[in-house]
């Protein structure tokens, strides 16, 4: 069974090693010359994808590479003396397993553990009922399955769904990530300011040659194209300028910046992913909201559920996406939820939960760790509910094809 998978960066490479390993061949199309390996921001995986990284055999990799940001330091206004949270302490009270990793390291660990052919430089112009598949450069090629892993703005859909594809809800807030120079970030600690409706912060790890600097605010929708670098960053200095001279010399980063990410935090809300012999997976199909909503956690867990149901299905696609639905409604819908509340809280909104948000995190650091990990198990639909995402087993017993 042959399979075309579009999008190189998370879902798409854990889908293509499941696909590869269940016996299918998988070729996968990225419309980047060669794969991301500068800039991007941190992401987290929380137990159910540490699990199938670790069936991946690729969990050592992703352990070495992990930031270790342990400390982070919040200073609010004007004040000249920080609040130091523990974030060991609230990572452990979140998930029993977790690791945070720059976004394009992860990448490229999924990238390297599977042996399957790569079209980079490339895209989809056209996907026909029967499989045949133009590119804008490769000539065309018929699949049996073609998969969209091709993020929040895919291509994939639009081609497939439509008017259906832009079915997306605005949490009213943006998140850009700009490089620094690494001596701007401590060792091991992430330095951030915070107002209502903005924050901004600066980290690094051991082994980057940078820092990054985070962004995130709250706004109306405001209007720029998702390609147009130049009027993003002038959104940002809009945003931010004068907040602190702290900011403002993060700021001046942004000219010469050598990668820059810069996008709204929206919610994808169709609620079917799948159309005839082509599916969505990830963002493509379920975008929670970008660093709200645990998305790269629910892309892994998406994408080893969608091969572990092809291979079940033993070339029935058709049945495969029904049961790959039916299992990822109940996470895309409580990811869906968690993420709206996290929108609201995140970037403080007013004097009250600006208080609220860095006392409580104050107080979480400050507990002894059984004590909040004991607290925090028992709500599962709020910080534990990454870690509460049911993972079938399909590393038996499913068919070779």
């Amino acid at each position: 069974m042959r399979v075309l998978i579009s999008g190189a960066s998370i879902a798409g490479p854990v889908l293509a090693f499941w696909l590869d390993r269940y016996g299918f061949d998988v070729t996968v199309v990225e419309r980047a010359p060669t794969l991301r390996k500068t800039g991007g921001h941190a992401v987290d995986l929380f137990r159910p994808a540490m699990e199938i990284s670790a069936k991946m055999g690729v969990l050592p990799r992703i352990e070495e590479r992990a930031t270790e940001t342990t400390r982070l330091s919040i200073y609010r206004g004007g004040a000249g003396r920080p609040i130091r949270v523990d974030l060991t302490k609230i990572y452990r009270a979140a998930s029993d397993r977790h690791v945070e990793i720059m976004r394009d390291d992860l990448s490229e660990i999924y990238y390297d553990a599977a042996d399957v052919e790569y079209l980079f430089g490339d895209s989809i112009t056209a996907i026909s009922a029967d499989g045949e598949v133009t590119f804008e450069h490769a000539a065309p090629r018929r699949f049996d399955v073609v998969i969209g892993a091709d993020g929040l703005h895919s291509n994939v859909r639009r081609l497939v769904f439509g008017d259906e594809a832009g079915h997306t809800r605005f949490l009213r807030g943006y998140l850009a990530v700009a490089s620094a120079p690494k001596a701007l970030a401590p060792d091991g600690e992430m330095v951030g300011q915070v107002e209502i409706g903005r924050i901004a912060g600066v980290y690094s790890a051991q082994h980057l040659d940078d820092a990054r600097v985070l962004f995130m605010f709250h706004s109306p929708e405001l209007a720029y194209h998702h390609r147009d670098v130049q009027r993003q960053k002038e959104l940002l200095h809009g945003a931010f300028a004068g907040i602190h001279p702290r900011v403002d010399g993060w700021l001046d980063q942004l000219d010469t910046t050598p990668a820059f990410y810069f996008d709204s935090i929206t919610q994808l809300q169709i609620d079917s992913w799948s159309r005839g012999r082509v599916s969505l997976v990830g963002d493509a199909g379920y975008c929670p909201g970008p660093a709200v909503g645990g998305s790269t956690s629910l892309a892994v867990i998406g994408a080893y559920v969608l091969a572990g149901e092809l291979a079940r299905a033993d070339g029935d696609y058709q049945a495969a996406f029904a049961a790959y639905e039916q299992r990822m409604r109940e996470p895309v819908r409580r990811s869906r939820a968690f993420a709206r509340g996290a929108a609201k809280t995140v970037v403080p909104g007013s004097a009250a939960a600006l208080w609220a948000v860095t006392r409580g995190a104050q107080l979480v650091s400050a507990l002894p760790t059984p004590v909040s990990r004991a607290v925090a198990k028992l709500n599962t639909k709020g910080v534990r509910m990454h870690d509460s995402i049911p993972v079938p087993d399909y590393c038996a017993g499913v068919w070779q094809h």
